[in-house]
């Protein structure tokens, strides 16, 4: 008895924790527009990043997570199928969201530190591989993937843009679309301190 509980707890420790993040309200940093809030947040330190990746930390391969969390407490159902998301940096450069199931094309392996040298081998095929760490399974089932957002209801997931971590730069957001007449939402732009 002891033995099968002892192996119960093994394989949950395996377990990756679910992530469930806040209500929109309750992030600093937001927006309102007709009804539609939405939250972001950069997920730039190991610890934040352990929470919704576990071991992996994109931002060590050149990939910043960005949370999107959106409340839609208006009585119309919005689509968000055609919606872009861009990171702007402090110097007004605009990087675009790369799609999920890109990330993993981005960097194989981790950045090298400078100054270490990175040995090279004369035949192709000697040494060793090592597996591609944004291919976790993490980073496309944590994605957003929300096309719609009916009244009441909220969505999140994380964008992924390929740049470190600016202080004062900015997350903008159109493309929202209300469903039944097919009005435009006014853009958002949400400061990521």
């Amino acid at each position: 008895m002891i033995l099968l509980l002892s192996i119960v707890v093994l394989l949950r420790a395996d377990k990756p924790v679910a992530f469930h993040p806040k209500p929109a309200a309750e992030y600093p940093n937001r927006q309102t527009v007709a009804g539609l809030t939405i939250a972001a947040d950069a997920f730039t330190t190991a610890k934040e990043t352990k929470t919704a990746f576990g071991k992996l930390n994109p931002n060590r391969y050149g990939v910043l997570p960005v949370l999107v969390v959106m409340q839609n407490d208006s009585d119309k159902a919005l689509r968000l199928d055609g919606m872009r998301v861009e990171y702007i940096r402090p110097d007004s450069r605009r990087i675009q969201a790369i799609p999920a199931d890109e990330v993993r094309f981005l960097y194989g392996v981790e950045r090298p530190k400078p100054g270490v040298m990175t040995p090279r081998y004369p035949i192709p095929g000697l040494g060793r591989r090592k597996k591609n760490p944004l291919a976790a399974f993490e980073i496309e089932s944590r994605a957003f993937s929300a096309k719609m957002l009916p009244p009441g209801d909220f969505a999140y997931g994380f964008f992924y843009f390929n740049t470190a971590s600016f202080p004062d730069s900015v997350l903008y957001i159109t493309g929202i679309v209300e469903a039944a007449t097919g009005q435009e939402l006014f853009y958002f732009e949400i400061p990521l301190e």
